[in-house]
């Protein structure tokens, strides 16, 4: 393994397992949904402020009207995704929200095929098939939850609506081929904090290990993770970055065990298990695509 290959995998590994960690201070802040995703939006913008203007990166000749407005559109959609996504940890618990979430690839799928005209092969057909199915047993679990049955169905759709405004955020990101990612998420993050102001809960006051718990999510979860994540994309082999992606729902798995002492159901966690397969199987068929198509090979 070379020195870049090393330092992707290690910067990569770190990015997954501080994700992995946000649900845990998602709900020990004790704050409203709206301010906690609005305070990652300012501090987080804040950072990368500064990582930008270090590397370079606040030129006018990096944008144009046109991947400025694209930029604002996935900004929309990535603040909509962290508003549902947060809401659903106190419905379906940490776990079982981030297993569901991570059908976003399928959702990406879907959406190629519809604007962007990618083809539909069998083989992404069967990973749907079996995430499909994963889903189906998630949602047929009788979760021990105080909130029952529709709480936990609730939780499972805000989920599944999150993942589907990843896919659309991923899905502007496409055409900014380009454009510096930091750049990218500066955009994103000062479009959330202008966007959540009017909805923001200024009655809800906060202590000094509430603030410190924002902060983190400003700086380590929003800053320091984007770094860590952009330059792990450009070191590493598309193959290698989602495989170690899946250590973030991993990562969740074991907080939501150890902070809050949940446990996945058999039906739960086979079905997680499904979902999670699917979206691995799918991430190694984009590698196995992108190299036929290198090679002048068929898809089928």
């Amino acid at each position: 393994m070379n020195a870049e290959i090393k330092r992707g995998s290690l910067e990569m590994v770190a990015a997954m397992l501080i994700s992995g960690s946000i649900g845990w201070f998602v709900l020990m802040s004790g704050q409203p949904v709206i301010n906690v995703v609005f305070w990652r939006c300012v501090i987080g913008a804040l950072v990368l402020l500064v990582v930008c203007a270090l590397l370079g990166q606040l030129k006018r000749d990096c944008l144009t009207r046109a991947t400025l407005l694209l930029a604002i559109a996935g900004g929309v959609a990535l603040v909509v995704n962290w508003l549902l996504l947060f809401a659903a940890y106190s419905y379906a618990s940490i776990s079982i929200a981030t297993a569901v979430y991570n059908t976003q690839p399928f959702m990406l799928v879907g959406l190629g095929a519809l604007f962007l005209g990618e083809k539909l092969t069998a083989r992404k057909l069967l990973w749907l098939l079996l995430a499909f199915i994963g889903m189906v047993l998630v949602v047929l679990a009788q979760p021990n939850l105080p909130g029952g049955q529709k709480h936990y169905l609730w939780g499972i759709l805000l989920s599944l609506g999150a993942a589907f405004f990843y896919a659309l955020m991923a899905l502007a990101a496409k055409h900014l081929k380009g454009m510096p990612p930091h750049l990218i998420a500066l955009i994103q993050a000062t479009v959330g904090g202008v966007m959540l102001l009017p909805f923001f809960d200024f009655h809800a006051q906060a202590n000094s290990a509430q603030w410190g718990i924002l902060a983190t999510l400003g700086i380590v979860h929003t800053g320091l993770m984007y770094v860590l994540l952009y330059g792990a994309i450009q070191k590493l082999p598309t193959h290698l970055t989602g495989s170690l992606s899946f250590i973030y729902p991993i990562a969740a798995v074991g907080v939501d065990w150890l902070a809050f002492d949940h446990h996945l159901a058999v039906l739960q966690f086979a079905g997680a298990a499904m979902i999670l397969l699917a979206a691995a199987g799918m991430n190694l068929l984009g590698e196995r695509s992108m190299r036929r198509l290198r090679q002048g090979k068929s898809l089928v």
